[in-house]
């Protein structure tokens, strides 16, 4: 064959590799993200996110449990709800912590307790209705077995303080249940702890932060091998908790206040003193912790909606009824809907800006599924959607090792430190 023929032959198989090469890049190039609200989850995404254990620090779904008797293996299409085992397995969600929340303005003082009891049943009686596909899970090592099998790691965490009534005794007894975390206070101030909801208020008694009971609960939690949650709790509170606290803290559903300025967010220096501390901050998907716009609407509107509220919780009480917790979250869901939801984007900015103040190994997912009457971040519907935010972050030139840490990675690590200086102060004090 003379070099001309060689150099045709050689021409003939190139023209058609370059043609798959031109039609592969333009695609690649055309394909993922024409809606930044709905990116195309590319092969390697869904590979990145199918191989992580994705671990979300807060969801309100035993609310639901109760009041509405829902089934987590309901396969309703209409259900509007966040949280599913069907939605779960779509979106990879590896373990979830179950909110043990009571509402201070709907449950009798006296009752607290005795209502953290029943939602804390409500989340045993899913899991033993679906063995084959949840699990409860007390531990780092049994959130890792319950991946192995494929099944839903169900942990929990008691939102608010109150919860104890001002008990130890029901701390530990708590902690003997399987819960993992205690928010110091929900957006109430409690009897040893000032939250952020609340700070404000002049007519509410507040503390400058934690009592000496306070610091006992939280060293306390140490002990036992509850992680200390500040999410909700005011500024003195969260630096008295810095300064007390003998294990790594978590923020289970917090986000960041430079970008948007909620009294809930954390401030930079919150998260460097977080990062110092070897905690982990868990994003809050609330549209009105992640977008500016979105948190002066709903203020705006806030009067009236809560006169709305009161006005149904009035009636309630007049009729000598008790207050389902998801008839005010409808009312609520109506307020919320007339705002337009902000675009995903929001939602990855916050976990962009802690990962940039804080540092990779402080940041993680702390959804507020099924509490936030619908208000999530365009695409971000349910579970199902999380695979959404690994596309994202792999858009923005995350590394698949820094995913993984976001996903789920950072707070098994903490959560694995506060196990291991539990057994330290375990062996060293009664």
């Amino acid at each position: 064959m003379t070099t001309k023929s060689k150099f045709h032959a050689a021409l003939r198989l190139l023209v058609p590799l370059t043609v798959v090469a031109l039609t592969f890049t333009f695609s690649q190039a055309q394909k993922p993200n024409d809606d930044p609200n709905n990116p195309v989850i590319t092969p390697r995404a869904r590979a990145i996110h199918n191989s992580a254990i994705v671990v979300d620090t807060h969801a309100d779904t035993p609310q639901r449990f109760l009041d509405e008797r829902f089934d987590i293996g309901d396969t309703d299409p209409k259900d509007s709800g966040h949280i599913s085992l069907d939605k779960a397995g779509a979106g990879n969600l590896g373990a979830e912590f179950f909110s043990i929340w009571v509402d201070p303005g709907t449950v009798d003082k006296a009752q607290y307790a005795e209502h953290t009891l029943d939602l804390i049943d409500s989340v045993y009686e899913q899991t033993a209705h679906h063995p084959d596909r949840m699990m409860m899970a007390y531990s780092v090592d049994d959130i890792e077995r319950a991946h192995k099998q494929k099944k839903l790691a169900a942990l929990m965490g008691v939102e608010g303080g109150h919860s104890i009534q001002n008990d130890i005794h029901l701390l530990r007894d708590f902690y003997r249940l399987g819960v993992r975390y205690m928010t110091l206070s929900w957006s109430n101030t409690n009897e040893w702890a000032d939250s952020s909801g609340d700070i404000n208020d002049p007519k509410i008694e507040h503390h400058n932060g934690l009592t000496n009971f306070g610091k006992q609960v939280v060293l306390e939690m140490n002990r036992l091998g509850m992680m200390v949650d500040i999410s909700h709790v005011a500024d003195k509170t969260f630096w008295d908790t810095i300064a007390t606290s003998k294990a790594p803290v978590i923020a289970s559903h917090s986000s960041a206040r430079a970008l948007t300025n909620a009294p809930r967010n954390m401030t930079d220096d919150m998260l460097r003193a977080v990062a110092q501390n070897g905690g982990v901050v868990q994003v809050n998907f609330y549209d009105g912790f992640i977008d500016e716009n979105y948190r002066k609407a709903t203020e705006a509107q806030s009067k009236d909606k809560e006169a709305a509220v009161q006005s149904y919780l009035d009636k309630r009480k007049a009729e000598g009824k008790p207050v389902p917790y998801v008839e005010v979250d409808r009312i609520d869901r109506e307020w919320s809907d007339k705002i337009p939801r902000p675009p995903l984007n929001s939602l990855i900015d916050h976990i962009d800006h802690i990962a940039k103040v804080a540092g990779i190994d402080h940041v993680g997912l702390g959804s507020d599924f099924d509490g936030v009457s619908g208000a999530t971040p365009a695409g971000i519907d349910s579970a199902a959607d999380l695979p959404k935010i690994t596309q994202a972050l792999l858009d923005r030139g995350y590394i698949a090792e820094d995913v993984h840490k976001i996903l789920g990675g950072n707070l098994l690590r903490v959560f694995r430190e506060v196990e291991t200086i539990s057994h330290q102060l375990q062996a060293t004090a009664p």
